[in-house]
C-alpha cells in the first residue's frame, strides 16, 4: 500500500492539472509499485478536493474501458471506475467549451442509467440492477485525461477519476424493461457524418453486467450507488477525438438520441 502522504500528494497533483488544464507524466512511470487500490485512493483525494474546494457534489458513478475497441485503443484491458459531479453534466444539445475546460477530450457514446433505489455491492446481480433502475437514456461521455498524451495504464486512469471529463444526457428516458439491452444499436455521427456504431453487448456483454460489476467493485471500497444517481455504463464504440467546432450526435434505435457541440 502506498504511503498516505504520497497518495494525497498525487491526488493534489491531479486536481491541480484538472484546474490548470495541464498534463502529468503517467503515475505508473513514477510509482513502479502503484496498485489499483492505491490509484482508487488517489482518485478519492482528487475528487474530495473538488467537493471541498469547489463545492461540487457527487451525482453518479461511471465505468469505463469496458468495450474491446476502447481497450485496444488505450491498451488498458480491464474496466476503470470513477465519480460524476454536478458540474460535469451538460444538457442535451449543449455547447461545451474546450478552452479553459478540457485538455484532450474524446467522445464516447453510452447508455446511462438513472437509479430509483440504492444498490450496495458486493453481491449485486444484473436483475438487482434492473430492479433498481428507473430509466435509461442515450448519453455522450466526453472523457479527458490529465495524463500526458493519454499514455495510461489501468492505475493511471483509475487515479485520474476514470479520465472523467463531462457528460450529456439525452432528453428521452425510457424503461429498460421494455428493451433488449444487449441488442440496442447505437449509431454515432461527427459533424453530420456517420462515424461509428455499436451494440449494448459491447460493454461486458450487457450494460446490466457492466453496472453490476461497478456496484460490486465500488461496494468493496464501501461506496454505495444511491437512488437518483446516474450511472454511465461504458462506451459502445471507439473513442472519438474532438476539437472546437466539432458537433457530435448519436441515436439509439427505438429510444432516441443526444447531441453536443464543442466551442
Amino acid at each position: 500500500m502506498m504511503d498516505k502522504d504520497r497518495i494525497n500528494a498525487l491526488g493534489e497533483e491531479l486536481y491541480a492539472a484538472l484546474r490548470s488544464q495541464s498534463t502529468l507524466a503517467p503515475l505508473t512511470e513514477r510509482e513502479a509499485a502503484i496498485t489499483i487500490e492505491d490509484a482508487y485512493h488517489i482518485s478519492q483525494r482528487m475528487v474530495n478536493l473538488r467537493l471541498e474546494r469547489d463545492g461540487e457534489q457527487i451525482v453518479g458513478k461511471k465505468i469505463g474501458v469496458t468495450s474491446k475497441p476502447v481497450q485496444d485503443m488505450l491498451g488498458v484491458f480491464q474496466p476503470d471506475f470513477g465519480f460524476l459531479t454536478n458540474t460535469m453534466e451538460y444538457p442535451d444539445g449543449a455547447d461545451i467549451p474546450i478552452a479553459g475546460n478540457m485538455i484532450q477530450p474524446r467522445a464516447e457514446g453510452e447508455i446511462a442509467f438513472r437509479l430509483k433505489s440504492d444498490l450496495v455491492g458486493p453481491g449485486v446481480t444484473e436483475q438487482d440492477v434492473l430492479d433498481a433502475t428507473e430509466t435509461i437514456m442515450p448519453c455522450f461521455e466526453i472523457v479527458d485525461s490529465r495524463i500526458h498524451d493519454w499514455k495510461i495504464k489501468i492505475q493511471d486512469t483509475v487515479a485520474d477519476n476514470a479520465s472523467c471529463g463531462v457528460y450529456v444526457l439525452g432528453k428521452n428516458e425510457v424503461d429498460p424493461r421494455d428493451f433488449d439491452l444487449p441488442n440496442l444499436k447505437m449509431t454515432i455521427y461527427k459533424n453530420g457524418e456517420y462515424n461509428a456504431e455499436g451494440l449494448g453487448s459491447a460493454v461486458q456483454g450487457n450494460p446490466l453486467t457492466a453496472v453490476a460489476w461497478l456496484a460490486n467493485t465500488l461496494g468493496e471500497f464501501g461506496i454505495p450507488f444511491k437512488a437518483g444517481e446516474v450511472i454511465l455504463s461504458g462506451s459502445l464504440a471507439p473513442l472519438i477525438p474532438v476539437v472546437a467546432g466539432d458537433e457530435m450526435s448519436l441515436e439509439i434505435e427505438g429510444i432516441g438520441g443526444c447531441s453536443c457541440r464543442f466551442v
